[in-house]
């Protein structure tokens, strides 16, 4: 039986990774640590780790759409572009090694704190909306579900630059978008993972509780006064992870 502490520990993880996440990403930076601290390998942390962002974001679809922000048409065409990558992407995921993806989870949090840290530039936020999907869009789409499938982390700030940058989209309408199409293509990954017995329900559903609680109250409220706040946490977390996962500590 999962210990009491684990349960607590998952969920509160969980809150703040999915409020993260709806926001803006990188709540998995947190979480999927967590579950390998607490003693799984990393395909099966990879796999549980799919349970909580599931129902995190269908929860945010929900949110959303009680906030009437939706565009169901649209967000299918998008996530239809990730299913290919994403299914290939957990394929690749449970056939590597465990020390392997270990080492390329640490490079990759590395890199997401580079990204955390370069200047943004100052333009507004408020973008023209242009629909379109373009063959730009198809191709990032089709990367981005391939990373997703793959190893999750990060996958959120890949989406939102895209649909900032690609197609324009003003930033509620991109995470609107964003929660969507992570819940498409996160299913048939989680799906591949279960049937490969590489998901702990326990871990996995005490995560969702509280992922999914996140994302609720995500939808509602923003978290842009406490975004530098939540960087640095950040930072300090994806180092010391990423330092245990190369065995240096």
């Amino acid at each position: 039986m999962i210990p009491i502490h684990s349960i607590l520990i998952l969920f509160a993880f969980g809150v703040v990774a999915g409020f993260i996440n709806i926001n803006a990403g990188g709540g998995s930076i947190l979480t999927l640590p967590v579950l390998i601290f607490l003693g799984l390998n990393s395909a099966v942390a990879n796999g549980t780790n799919r349970v909580g962002v599931f129902l995190q974001t269908a929860t945010g679809v929900y949110s959303f759409k009680k906030e009437d922000y939706h565009q169901f048409r649209l967000s299918m065409k998008m996530s239809l572009l990730t299913l290919p990558g994403a299914i290939a992407g957990a394929f690749l995921s449970i056939r590597i090694g465990d020390e392997t993806f270990q080492k390329i989870l640490g490079v990759i949090m590395i890199g997401i704190i580079i990204s955390m840290i370069i200047p943004k530039s100052k333009k507004s936020n408020v973008l023209v909306e242009d629909s379109k999907i373009t063959w730009k869009i198809v191709i990032a789409m089709a990367l981005i579900g391939f990373y997703g499938g793959f190893i999750q982390v990060g996958v959120g700030f890949l989406i939102m630059a895209a649909l900032n940058y690609i197609m324009r989209l003003n930033l509620v309408h991109v995470n609107m978008h964003k929660v969507f199409i992570v819940a498409v293509y996160t299913l048939p990954a989680l799906l591949i993972f279960i049937l490969q017995g590489d998901v702990n329900w326990s871990y996995g559903l005490s995560l969702a509780a509280g992922t999914s609680l996140g994302a609720f109250w995500a939808a509602k409220f923003s978290v842009r006064g406490g975004e530098k706040w939540i960087k640095v946490v950040l930072i300090i977390a994806v180092i010391l992870m990423s330092l245990k996962l190369w065995n240096i500590l």
